[in-house]
């Protein structure tokens, strides 16, 4: 291939056969990349003719983007494997290269498409409210973090919940935001994070927004109640995505059930009635489960169902069984069902709401 007398070539040689610069074959030379055969009397490096094919390795490998330390690995299993006839474990290193590239690009990318929608967002925007929409997005990292909404549910949880409940909790109530997003979505999460950064999710009025169960029942009861929920939460998006009117029913049954286990209440008309009461006057974060709606659902259709719209259609089913019950009461000339002041109900409907 080459023309000295040992079959060797200069460093000049060997960046002309491979169509690169002397200075990129001296840059992998000094990184330990492309080995030297020799140097020759005046001190001029001399590569083995394998050299080419080996820096046309190296330049595939760079132009994927691999780094340095990751091609160096590469070759060496490369050189390791070259000595062996059963191929084992050939392949490796590259394997785990590209797949970490690929990792990395998809975050890459995911914070070009974030940046780009926020863009068109501001693009869009009318000019009076330029400011404020700049503002928001310019308070959110790109690709965006969730890390913010977790905080906010860490602390509203009762302290001290097992850890597996906590993190159940949170993969229903943080959402799971798109890749490719409208630029709707990109201000409807940036509102989102600025709700829960504020004191209380900027609920206002300077009051807890804590449901009062957070006092009447310990962690590991607080963790059965929020399992019970999720259950119930579940059927009950089924009937919103069904467009369903709120009505009793197996949700709202396994709904009650969950408070009535959790505080050792019998599921009677009184202790439904309570639990009502108690539910309706529990502080609200509605806000939050707006904004998650609009981030999750797609354009022009029904916003998808959330925890906090499941809890939502299941209080109205359970005002609407309540309603029917008093209707049914006043017809027999009962009159409606209230609890008897020694039966312990209203302790047992101290409950918590997720809204």
């Amino acid at each position: 291939m080459f023309s000295s007398y040992d079959g060797l070539c200069t460093i000049g040689e060997l960046a002309e056969h491979t169509g690169v610069s002397v200075k990129t074959v001296r840059f992998y030379s000094d990184r330990g990349l492309l080995p030297e055969a020799s140097r020759s009397a005046g001190g001029h490096r001399r590569y083995a003719p394998e050299a080419v094919e080996r820096l046309r390795m190296i330049r595939s490998l760079r132009g994927l983007d691999l780094a340095v330390p990751e091609v160096r690995r590469i070759l060496d299993e490369q050189d390791e494997q070259s000595g062996r006839s059963d191929g084992a474990g050939e392949g490796g290193a590259l394997e785990e290269a590209v797949a970490g590239r690929l990792r990395s690009l998809g975050s890459e990318l995911a914070a070009l498409r974030w940046r780009e929608a926020a863009l068109r967002l501001v693009q869009e925007s009318p000019p009076a409210e330029r400011p404020d929409r700049l503002r928001l997005v310019g308070a959110v990292a790109a690709p965006p973090s969730t890390a913010s909404l977790a905080r906010f549910w860490r602390a509203w949880l009762p302290p001290r919940m097992p850890a597996r409940s906590v993190t159940a909790f949170l993969e229903a109530a943080v959402p799971d935001l798109p890749d490719a997003p409208r630029p709707d979505q990109v201000l409807a999460f940036a509102r989102l994070h600025a709700y829960v950064t504020r004191p209380c999710g900027g609920g206002g009025g300077g009051g807890s927004c804590q449901p009062r169960a957070h006092g009447a029942a310990g962690a590991r009861a607080s963790a059965v109640l929020y399992a019970g929920l999720a259950e119930a939460y579940d059927l009950a998006g089924g009937e919103l995505r069904r467009e369903a009117e709120p009505c009793p029913g197996e949700a709202l049954d396994g709904f009650v059930d969950a408070y009535a286990s959790t505080y050792g209440a019998p599921d009677t008309a009184a202790f439904r009635r309570v639990l009502a009461g108690r539910l309706a006057a529990d502080p609200r974060i509605d806000r939050y489960w707006e904004l998650t709606a609009e981030v999750i659902s797609a354009p022009g259709g029904r916003p998808e169902p959330t925890p906090g719209s499941a809890h939502d259609w299941l209080l109205a089913s359970l005002d609407a069984q309540l309603g029917a019950m008093d209707g049914m009461n006043v017809r027999e000339g009962r009159g409606s069902v209230a609890p008897s002041p020694g039966t312990g109900v209203r302790d047992g409907a101290r409950a918590v709401s997720s809204r």
